[in-house]
């Protein structure tokens, strides 16, 4: 049980601290959208376009673009990041927080994510068989926390690849995987190609991780509860 509880702490204190250095970043945009009369439900579907450009243009080969137009790719992604995050503070600071809000957000959240893997794999960054466990472990780290979520677990800050660490961590690919690119094509005339092959493990790696860590506290947490429920 003691273990147990140092997890939930844990947890809790992820949040905290993510919620702390969020609110130093967001508190300016989300207040001049707030005084603007955006709605969560509109900054979702921002952010969903957003998504829906990036994939296109990753599909087309977007982290190899010409230099002057290479920074679309990243640019783009970073706002479908920066509106997911928007959405949410929205609706907490204007009160209008709403199950159909939450559930149109969690849907095109995986539309947004099914897209991006989509555009790396017809863009020749993933082969099929890697995009397919990938989207699956995407899938899985949801379907775990939205399980987990209806028997009253509470799952906020638990595993270390949830959405908003996914999106940053591919966002940081893009650029390296662009500039690595480059250089190596500028230098020695032929571009460097084994970044991504390696980072697609790491992250598909962490993917898996993130699943077992959302299962086995899943699980520890509703063998407490049976517990409980039987003393």
């Amino acid at each position: 049980m003691a273990e147990n509880l140092s997890k939930s702490e844990q947890a809790n204190a992820k949040r905290n601290n993510q919620r702390r250095l969020l609110n130093k970043f967001v508190d300016y945009p989300v207040k001049i959208l707030i005084k603007h009369g955006f709605t969560p439900n509109f900054l979702s579907y921002c952010g969903f376009f957003c998504s829906v450009v990036v994939a296109v243009l990753l599909a087309y080969g977007g982290l190899h673009f010409p230099f002057q137009i290479a920074w679309i790719v990243p640019f783009t992604m970073f706002w479908a990041g920066a509106f997911d995050v928007f959405d949410g503070e929205v609706a907490r600071r204007t009160e209008n927080i709403s199950k159909s809000g939450a559930f149109l957000d969690s849907n095109l959240d995986r539309l947004s994510d099914a897209l991006l893997v989509l555009g790396l794999i017809i863009g020749g960054y993933f082969n099929y068989l890697i995009g397919f466990a990938i989207m699956f472990l995407i899938i899985m780290i949801s379907y775990v926390r939205a399980r987990a979520e209806n028997e009253g677990i509470d799952m906020k800050g638990v595993g270390f690849m949830e959405r908003a660490e996914r999106m940053i961590v591919l966002w940081l690919a893009f650029i390296i995987e662009y500039w690595i690119y480059f250089i190596s094509n500028l230098l020695y005339g032929a571009p460097f190609t084994l970044f991504f092959p390696i980072f697609t493990i790491v992250f598909t790696g962490l993917l898996i991780l993130t699943v077992i860590q959302r299962l086995v506290y899943s699980f520890k947490a509703l063998s407490k509860i049976e517990a409980i429920n039987e003393s």
